[in-house]
């Protein structure tokens, strides 16, 4: 199952090239975009961690515990459990999805990890008007190199809700393989961030993984390989 970044849609790069080695290996894939994402209905603006939480959270529910088959029979769902992918952002809401679900996790890979970066990154990149901006209660709109170019929105609401939804403040064990992949070319969010969750995320089988001046899409065909591979690893 994957959960992509903020402002991103289930038709990445990533996600595509996921859902092909799975049909390759006759695995079940799941891919979705969250309330305001993509294809979902929702005004991106009002979204916020909790709710896109909450939407990872229906959705792996529907897969890991269906009430009817194909052909209208009762399903035992996935009974080897689920393993979840994050990307950006979706790292964040992949590892609230574990906290939430722990026992039905298989396991667990985070992609250019950016856990609580509303808190860590975000907010002390801003400068005083732009705080003044979001105190005020109106809504910034920050500039993106990514998807379609277009601003991302930044509410004050987006950063207080946040708070509530914290990873790294709270370690917590993870009874599942840890797979995170990073790049060392990453300007938007420093591959500490995935040092960070790892001493967070408490599994006896965890693997970081740096790719060297590997960007934050890591969408490259090299790094996709590397991706396969390890999501390979853990299926088999």
């Amino acid at each position: 199952m994957f959960c992509g970044g903020f402002k991103s849609s289930m038709q990445g790069l990533k996600a595509l090239a996921l859902e092909h080695h799975c049909k390759q290996q006759n695995t079940a894939f799941t891919r979705f975009d969250y309330n305001g994402h993509g294809e979902s209905d929702g005004k991106f603006e009002e979204g916020d961690i909790g709710s896109w939480a909450q939407d990872a959270i229906a959705v792996f529910d529907q897969i890991a515990n269906p009430k009817t088959s194909d052909n209208g029979t009762s399903g035992n769902g996935n009974s080897n459990g689920i393993i979840v992918i994050g990307s950006s952002m979706g790292a964040w809401i992949a590892t609230l999805l574990a906290r939430a679900r722990g026992k039905q996790i298989a396991g667990l890979i985070t992609l250019a990890a950016a856990p609580d970066f509303t808190e860590e990154l975000l907010l002390p990149s801003l400068s005083q008007q732009q705080r003044a901006t979001l105190k005020s209660g109106e809504t910034l709109y920050l500039p993106s190199d990514y998807d379609d170019g277009s601003p991302y929105p930044v509410s004050a609401n987006l950063i207080r809700e946040s708070r509530k939804h914290r990873v790294l403040d709270k370690p917590f064990t993870l009874n599942a393989p840890l797979r995170l992949i990073h790049g060392t070319g990453d300007r938007d969010v420093p591959h500490m961030m995935s040092s960070k969750l790892m001493d967070v995320i408490q599994s006896d089988d965890t693997i970081l993984t740096l790719i060297k001046n590997a960007d934050h899409r890591l969408s490259s065909q090299s790094v996709l390989k590397v991706i396969t591979q390890t999501l390979q690893s853990l299926l088999t």
